[in-house]
């Protein structure tokens, strides 16, 4: 049964891939819970795990065994159409390259999640979000026309544009500057206090420190709490 406060719940979640004539555990049995209002941060190097776990929090990846638990629905027990639904209303993303469509500009890349609902209303909740990251200026411009904190502004907005339950960021701060790094981890943590949870994962060391709890990953695996504080001061 899911608690009270508890937005995700991962069990025992495991995923391996074939490398060569060897299987390789990219995440290795993890068991973890964020409850709402919650900003959880796993850090690790790189090859450890961590966008293999996000991927499989997000819907996108399927396990190999164990269970992604978002508000008590397994989003792999739903058929593909039904988890696509989920995540476009519970999930937000937010990654480290950005994955803006080229083509179109700000409010077009905002405007991706509403296809299927009221254009109208969906355009006054996007100038909302747009406003909100100081992006009015750029309304009419295409990514390549944007510096790369803009780009993961117009990220953000169209991350929040469904209003979320579950917020993940894979490497959110990975491409940017000290300025527009604060902005997104304030942005996080603002939701967050909004009543959402964060589930964010990134090797960078200023990253962690804006988050309420933090959990080292090695391996596929996460490690205990004293190799975390070493990881963290590292």
């Amino acid at each position: 049964m899911i608690g009270k406060n508890m937005l995700l719940e991962l069990v025992e979640l495991s995923k391996s891939y074939k490398s060569g004539s060897k299987r390789v555990q990219a995440v290795d049995g993890i068991s973890l819970t964020v409850d709402a209002g919650e900003f959880l941060a796993i850090k690790g190097a790189s090859g450890c795990g961590k966008s293999t776990l996000l991927l499989m929090v997000g819907g996108l990846l399927s396990p190999d065994s164990g269970q992604v638990l978002i508000e008590g629905t397994d989003p792999y027990a739903l058929s593909s159409d039904q988890r696509a639904r989920f995540r476009s209303t519970h999930l937000g993303f937010v990654f480290q390259q950005f994955h803006l469509v080229p083509y179109l500009n700000v409010l077009d890349n905002v405007l991706i999640p509403a296809l299927a609902t009221n254009r109208s209303q969906a355009k006054a909740r996007a100038n909302e979000l747009i406003s909100h990251f100081g992006l009015e200026h750029r309304l009419h411009h295409t990514p390549a026309e944007l510096s790369t904190g803009e780009k993961q502004r117009v990220a953000l907005a169209r991350a929040l544009f469904h209003q979320p339950k579950v917020l993940l960021a894979d490497e959110p701060t990975g491409n940017l500057d000290s300025e527009n790094s604060e902005i997104v981890l304030n942005a996080l943590n603002q939701f967050a206090k909004d009543g959402g949870c964060v589930l964010m994962v990134t090797h960078d060391d200023q990253a962690v420190k804006s988050a309420q709890r933090v959990l080292g990953i090695k391996e596929g695996r996460l490690m205990p709490e004293t190799e975390t504080e070493v990881l963290i001061k590292s």
